[in-house]
């Protein structure tokens, strides 16, 4: 009996200390301005945060300001050029929307704040059996929160294509069969350098070789099944493969305009998201090969050099609240998967959030090490970049 209250004591006092932690953390950020560097290619995201902004101001008096990036490298630039410039507490960002290579960069070289990811209040919410302790194999030990899931996936109109294509050679053939209405956006594109990761994990007879980084002695051996696929692809492609979509959002104008039978979107429920919008044809539907597409979990990062480091957080607690979250998920705002357990949720919000996970979905494999997306990216540039 004394053993459990003591026991009961200890986990009262550090639950005790951790509120009174967090209230300190919400009392310093009262009145900072946060500068939150995000991804701005897309409406829905930008509207999006809008909304965060107005409930930052409204009720944590945070004035959360979004710089929109066409690039996230950009923002890890300026955080690399203001560090070596000495700047070690006044950078000019707060909080990075940021993918599995740039936080490689920045963590590596220690430019990013770490373990305070799970002392957020809204952790208890997070399904950890997401892959949300690491990024593109790499530990993320506190440096990132995670924000939202995402997974390669296709979108086609049922209308045109009734019955899509799963599995690389069926891509194949249905380009063969439909030339010039397949494509892909152009590397170093996300969602392009990402279809060049789906298809490498498909083909290639090493795909251990993948979980690590690449080897100068083995990389031809390993990527020449995907050379020799794009090879024999290309010239079904939208333009002849002779030029790329620039992104995800051109390929689904021109899905809707129907020069393209397939899109691509690293969101499973972007095609829910588009359709509610007007922005692409009620009988879009989304699809995977039938044998897996890769996924992940992209999150928010604090730079070391953060001005206001203590706003950044209770933002990114923000992000992670169930109201957040579910909003986010909803296909009439964004559409953006959820890291959160609806069996941590009350009743009301863990049917809410079960209503918006998408149907249907294949299985989620595991990314290549982040170090291939730069790998892929030169190899790729070097043999159809300048045609």
């Amino acid at each position: 009996m004394r053993r459990t209250l003591l026991l009961a004591g200890l986990l009262l006092t550090g639950h005790v200390q951790a509120v009174e932690n967090w209230q300190a953390v919400k009392d310093e950020a009262k009145g900072q301005t946060v500068w939150f560097n995000a991804w701005g290619g897309d409406n829905a995201v930008n509207q999006y945060l809008d909304w965060v902004s107005g409930e930052m101001k409204t009720h944590y008096a945070i004035n959360l300001r979004i710089v929109r990036l066409a690039d996230a490298a950009d923002a890890v630039k300026r955080i690399q050029t203001e560090s070596a410039a000495g700047r070690k507490t006044d950078g000019s960002v707060d909080l990075l929307w940021v993918n599995g290579e740039n936080f490689r960069t920045l963590k590596e070289a220690g430019l990013l704040q770490t373990h305070w990811a799970e002392t957020l209040p809204n952790w208890r919410y997070v399904d950890t059996r997401k892959p949300v302790r690491e990024d593109f194999s790499m530990p993320t030990q506190g440096a990132e929160s995670p924000w939202g899931g995402a997974q390669l996936t296709f979108i086609a109109n049922r209308d045109i294509t009734p019955q899509p294509p799963q599995s690389p050679q069926a891509l194949l053939a249905f380009a063969k069969a439909h030339p010039g209405t397949v494509t892909y956006p152009r590397p170093p594109d996300f969602t392009g350098t990402a279809f060049l990761e789906q298809l490498l994990l498909a083909l290639t007879p090493q795909p251990d070789a993948l979980k690590v980084v690449p080897d100068d002695a083995t990389f031809d051996s390993v990527t020449a099944p995907l050379w020799a696929y794009l090879d024999a692809l290309h010239p079904s492609l939208w333009r002849k493969g002779k030029d790329f979509p620039p992104s995800p959002a051109r390929m689904d104008a021109l899905l809707q305009a129907g020069s393209l039978r397939l899109s691509l979107t690293f969101n499973p429920a972007h095609a829910q998201q588009k359709i509610a919008s007007g922005e692409l044809p009620k009988t879009s539907y989304s699809f995977g090969f039938s044998q897996g597409m890769i996924g992940n979990v992209h999150f928010v990062t604090i730079p070391a050099n953060a001005r206001a480091s203590a706003g950044a957080k209770v933002v990114a607690n923000f992000l992670l609240s169930p109201d957040a979250q579910l909003r986010k998920a909803d296909p009439a705002f964004w559409g953006d998967p959820s890291v959160l357990d609806p069996h941590k949720l009350p009743a009301g919000q863990r049917e809410a959030l079960r209503s918006r996970i998408p149907d249907g979905l294949p299985p989620t494999l595991a990314e290549p090490h982040s170090a291939w997306v730069n790998a892929l990216e030169q190899a790729w540039l070097r043999r159809y970049g300048t045609q």
